[in-house]
């Protein structure tokens, strides 16, 4: 019978007290979070898609479709929206536009035929050697060194004559062979101090069509339209996880309290004293059946709770009041009976 007492009294417990709260689902959690990210992105994307219209041009935003994202972890799939952005020039500006491009590309094309020059141009390495750089000097002196010196040897001719020394005499033929290594002194020294100056006209001749067609391609380049894109606020994303976290935290607190005063409600009533105390309020019992009488004179029946299938053997509380109102209790409106009174 105290087997039967504690299970009733243990049922009964486990039905008054609050069920705990069911944990949030963890992929929910994640969806809801990403789905208000999504969201969230999309908003300030459109934000941020501030159509412009300037004195040179407009540029503009649309939507032209869109793409699906799929969630490996929460097995949801998002529509993504993808944008076109469209530069508009103004009338005028546009024609200017076709006519750069239209020189651009002649000036392409004709970078293009002066490539095929180049391919025949530099297979020739530019000859600074010895050799061709004083044939490059020698040059250079028969155009500008040589007229000076014919005049400076015409000048002395003339001297030498009108000093009464003519051609063939060994004054004459002395003179002659001064002024001949003068000459030779003048280009050894245009050899000696001139072979820098050689050097860089050869490679300035060579580096020319170099020039001339890197001009042309840097010339062919497209520029493009410039506008400013509008610094627009962006929406904050909503932390839905922790909103969903937080709920069921705070229905968890609510769950313990009122879980806290059950037990405490309880625990009262184990405190009335070391017997054992049930509900025996008809109106909580059903099924109720008479099979026999305690020692003292109760009757002994069997039943269930409302809460419950599982047969119970006891008293009723209004029975034992007639004889023993000491042993009755009254908890929210409904009887107990101490067992230990009741039955001694």
């Amino acid at each position: 019978m105290h087997a039967g007492f504690k299970f009733g009294l243990f049922d009964r417990v486990c039905c008054c007290a609050p069920d705990p709260p069911d944990p949030p689902d963890p992929k929910e959690t994640s969806a809801a979070q990403t789905g208000t990210n999504v969201s969230t992105a999309i908003a300030n994307a459109n934000l941020g898609n501030v159509n412009q219209v300037t004195p040179d041009g407009t540029l503009t935003y649309s939507q032209t479709g869109t793409y699906k994202q799929y969630d490996p972890y929460t097995g949801k799939t998002y529509d993504i929206p993808t944008y076109t952005a469209t530069q508009t020039l103004s009338q005028s500006g546009q024609a200017v536009k076709d006519q750069s491009d239209e020189a651009k590309l002649n000036l392409s094309k004709l970078a293009n035929s002066q490539s095929a020059f180049l391919n025949d141009f530099l297979a020739k390495p530019v000859d600074l050697s010895n050799d061709a750089t004083e044939a490059r000097l020698m040059d250079l002196g028969m155009k500008r060194l040589q007229p000076a010196l014919d005049a400076r040897r015409a000048s002395q001719e003339a001297d030498l004559i009108n000093r009464g020394i003519r051609p063939g005499s060994d004054a004459y033929a002395q003179a002659q062979n001064l002024e001949n290594q003068g000459e030779n002194d003048a280009y050894n020294s245009l050899l000696l101090s001139g072979r820098g100056q050689a050097v860089q006209e050869a490679l300035a001749q060579n580096s020319a069509p170099i020039n001339n067609l890197t001009a042309l391609l840097s010339g062919s380049q497209v520029s493009q339209p410039n506008f400013v894109n509008a610094n627009m606020p962006t929406i904050p994303t909503t932390d839905n996880a922790g909103i969903i976290n937080t709920n069921y935290q705070q229905k968890l607190n609510n769950w313990q309290a009122e879980a806290n005063s059950t037990s405490d409600l309880f625990g009262g009533l184990f405190g009335l004293g070391a017997n054992l105390i049930k509900y025996s309020d008809r109106r909580l019992k059903k099924n109720i059946r008479a099979i026999g009488t305690f020692a003292n004179g109760l009757t002994k029946y069997v039943f269930e709770y409302l809460w419950s299938d599982a047969p119970q053997i006891g008293v009723m509380a209004d029975e034992v009041r007639a004889h023993k109102p000491y042993a009755v209790k009254s908890i929210n409106g409904f009887d107990i009976v101490d067992y230990g009174e009741a039955l001694a």
